[in-house]
């Protein structure tokens, strides 16, 4: 079984911008490639997992995500990181236009997307970490069983009294490698 670093996108991998969609508008967070080295290097799995409610609000569409994934990744390989996948909704059950107006399994906080990719990879949840910049992401990693779970300030802001309990707060990603023994 493998391990995987289950990775939110906006706000954890590049800063925080209402629906980032555009190459020009996409800027990594300091140190984002060292980290994911690290990690790398610690044999965890890199998997994105990312809400895309800016597709369900036909801000921008499906193609315009995966012509910015596509480059997001070339720059990782490129800085020597592999993404090993990445895992997207595109819905929002309240202000989705169309098709995506609903309800999803895969949308956070639902753990559908982390389910999906530790199936797809044989992960071992209990061994893997999940890191994002939002209550429902860290509260997506619990339902799952994610065996870490942390939340990061590099993104939205939140309460205290916001984060799910069994969940810890760090500063960024880098962070996370400091509270973590393997």
């Amino acid at each position: 079984m493998n391990k995987a670093l289950f990775i939110d996108r906006d706000g954890v991998i590049n800063r925080e911008k209402d629906y980032v969609h555009k190459i020009e508008d996409f800027e990594f967070i300091e140190g984002i490639f060292d980290a994911l080295r690290e990690f790398t290097s610690r044999g965890f799995l890199i998997v994105v997992i990312t809400n895309q409610a800016g597709i369900a609000r036909g801000l921008y569409s499906e193609k315009d995500f995966e012509d910015l994934t596509l480059w997001m990744n070339k720059e990782f390989e490129a800085n020597g990181v592999k993404i090993t996948d990445v895992f997207f909704d595109p819905t929002h059950p309240v202000h989705g236009i169309g098709f995506y107006k609903r309800a999803s399994k895969y949308r956070k906080p639902n753990p559908g997307m982390i389910f999906s990719a530790a199936e797809k990879y044989e992960v071992d949840l209990k061994k893997s970490i999940l890191v994002g910049d939002k209550p429902s992401d860290a509260e997506a990693g619990i339902r799952a069983g994610v065996g870490s779970v942390f939340l990061v300030s590099t993104g939205h802001s939140f309460r205290k009294e916001e984060v799910p309990p069994g969940c810890l707060v760090v500063d960024e990603l880098k962070d996370v490698l400091k509270k973590i023994s393997l």
